[in-house]
């Protein structure tokens, strides 16, 4: 009964076998989309925070003050030194008379503002960082610039920002993490369920010779199989589930300060990431489901 590997023979086998036992190929299957759209979900609202919480990184700067002896001439001249502090993304100069308009811009009492000269301000330097977690360093770098005579910055909502994020992250990897341990699981044990089925043609293949690699094969082929075909009804299915929500938050005035992520740039990574997922559970839960029916 024993041959050499011949994959054409594994693939008919698989397939046939699909096929013959349908009713528990589709339950492998919906169980293989459920996980995976759980898992997915899971993945989505994390790279959604994570864009959410870096635009609201992004949109956070320090001001550094210039000393007020300095010009305008001078204090301009000095965003050249600004510019090449590590951890600076991008600098912006605001004269006396713009950091003025500002000041009065919404307040009820303009009009006695309107006696204040610019004077009273100084110029200075709105500046962005690339990391918010070397917030605290780049502004004592700034600080240090012959010229700038102090800075303002929210340490504590720069900590607040980046403590938030890291929660998400690992509360998100962890979900994912159980999430795929308990997938295969729940994969290993439909599969099993239905080789159970197939316990007294795997024994009489046993008894007349096959070795376990060239029964174990098929079932290999088959959960292959399963896995790529739930991976990529769980892909299509999410991806409409996601639009779906997705218009739902954008057309909601309540949730209007989310930002939801187009699907299409995100597409092809979950693509790839369902379509291993998924071959890999097929795999291991066929591996793993036939193990114990070759003990004859």
């Amino acid at each position: 009964m024993a041959r050499r590997f011949d994959f054409k023979y594994y693939c008919s086998e698989g397939f046939h076998s699909i096929f013959t036992h349908g009713f528990m190929s589709f339950a492998a299957v919906c169980m293989i989309v459920a996980c995976l759209l759980i898992m997915g979900s899971f993945s989505l609202v994390a790279v959604n925070l994570d864009h959410m919480l870096g635009d609201l990184e992004a949109e956070n700067e320090f001001l550094a003050y210039v000393d007020e002896s300095y010009t305008e001439e001078q204090a301009q001249a000095l965003q050249s030194q600004i510019e090449a502090v590590p951890n600076v993304s991008q600098v912006t100069f605001v004269t006396r008379a713009e950091a003025m308009d500002d000041f009065r811009a919404g307040r009820e009492d303009n009009e006695l503002l309107e006696s204040l000269p610019d004077s009273v301000l100084r110029d200075r330097f709105r500046i962005h960082v690339v990391d918010i977690e070397q917030l605290q360093a780049t502004s004592e770098a700034v600080e240090e610039i012959t010229g700038i005579a102090y800075v303002n910055a929210a340490y504590d909502i720069a900590q607040g920002f980046v403590m938030v994020r890291n929660i998400a992250t690992g509360v998100a990897v962890v979900l994912v993490g159980i999430l795929a341990v308990v997938s295969l699981f729940i994969i290993a044990n439909t599969i099993k369920l239905a080789t159970f089925y197939r316990r007294e043609e795997i024994a009489i293949m046993k008894m007349c010779g096959a070795t376990n690699a060239f029964i174990r094969w098929p079932f290999v082929v088959e959960g292959m199989i399963l896995g790529l075909t739930g991976a990529l009804v769980a892909f299509f299915v999410q991806w409409g589930v996601y639009e779906l929500v997705a218009k739902a938050v954008i057309q909601s005035n309540g949730l209007s300060l989310l930002t939801i992520l187009p699907f299409g740039s995100l597409a092809l990574q979950f693509l790839l990431v369902f379509i291993v997922a998924g071959l890999l559970i097929g795999v291991v839960g066929s591996v793993l489901a036939i193990r114990k029916f070759l003990q004859v």
